[in-house]
């Protein structure tokens, strides 16, 4: 018998004495909710729960950079029973955790590689996706998401670059200005429609790569032997990982293969680091990206579904 929907009670959870009832429902980011809310990453008041009774049917989640008064992300959505269960905590948790007049932040949900070709990994995803729908949302982009083990060869580097670091941020920014000609990145083209290139790099600088506490020392430019900037990689750790959080090249110098000198640039100044992986992410779409990681060892591991409101 399926309970009457009054018997649904609707709340954030009280404090982390409840993180074991909120991670009741399985996904890979559990291990961290904790620890991020000890750093400030997440809020009780943005951890939500539906119950029917003492049983979680749906929860719903948003994450931070610490520090930040709003979330940035909604990056939890788990439904274990009726798909209006989950609408009902979507839509009343959004209406207390986003702030009136404000577009919600993006969803985005980390999925195993294969997922289309499991028929119950495939339909949790198409019901989750229904329900974020229903909400207001609709599908951004789907993401590779990559990684590098130790153990695998760093390519040889072919000679015709230099590489030094950044001298200063504006250098940088202006490379990032250029890199932006002609991206495929879903997420840079969408910054685009609203913004100049220029504008679009200083935000990213400023809001992500400039709070990296990992050293700016790692971050290289790559050169011609005469010294002109062809492009550029930002190896960093974001807090949970080692990351090649950027790379790119300059439009006037695409075609020559540069991308893979780059790549394994940043690749073995982490892996010099004995770290045990670098991760990565780059749009199922960007063909041309996604065949640079492969060609340097990256495996992809699970995929990412970005849902947006608009």
């Amino acid at each position: 018998m399926i309970p009457h929907q009054h018997d649904l009670t609707l709340r954030p959870i009280t404090g982390p004495d409840e993180l074991d009832l909120f991670n009741s429902l399985p996904y890979v980011l559990n291990d961290e909710v904790g620890s991020d809310m000890a750093a400030g990453r997440r809020r009780p008041e943005w951890l939500w729960l539906a119950q029917r009774g003492d049983r979680v049917v749906a929860r719903a989640g948003w994450w931070s950079r610490a520090g930040d008064r709003h979330p940035l992300l909604m990056d939890i959505f788990d439904i274990d029973g009726d798909i209006d269960d989950g609408v009902r905590l979507l839509k009343t948790a959004l209406a207390v955790v986003v702030p009136a007049g404000t577009t919600p932040p993006q969803y985005l949900r980390f999925l195993p590689a294969d997922w289309r070709e499991h028929q119950h990994t495939r339909q949790a995803v198409d019901d989750r996706m229904g329900v974020l729908q229903r909400a207001g949302a609709k599908l951004f982009v789907e993401r590779l998401r990559l990684e590098w083990r130790p153990g695998t060869p760093v390519a040889e580097l072919s000679g015709r670059l230099a590489f030094r670091p950044v001298r200063n941020p504006g250098e940088l920014i202006e490379l990032m200005t250029l890199v932006l000609d002609g991206t495929l990145d879903a997420h840079s083209r969408d910054d685009l429609t609203r913004m100049t290139r220029r504008r679009a790099a200083r935000e990213r600088y400023h809001d992500e790569f400039e709070s990296y506490a990992s050293p700016h020392e790692w971050w290289r430019i790559a050169t011609l032997p005469d010294g002109e900037p062809v492009g550029f990689v930002i190896p960093a750790h974001n807090g949970y990982h080692p990351v090649i959080a950027y790379l790119g090249v300059v439009p006037a110098h695409r075609g020559h293969g540069y991308i893979h000198d780059v790549l394994a640039v940043g690749t073995s100044l982490l892996a010099a680091q004995n770290v045990p992986r670098i991760r990565a992410a780059t749009d199922v779409g960007n063909t041309p990206m996604a065949a640079a990681f492969a060609r340097a060892g990256y495996v992809n591991f699970e995929r990412q579904i970005d849902m947006t409101w608009r």
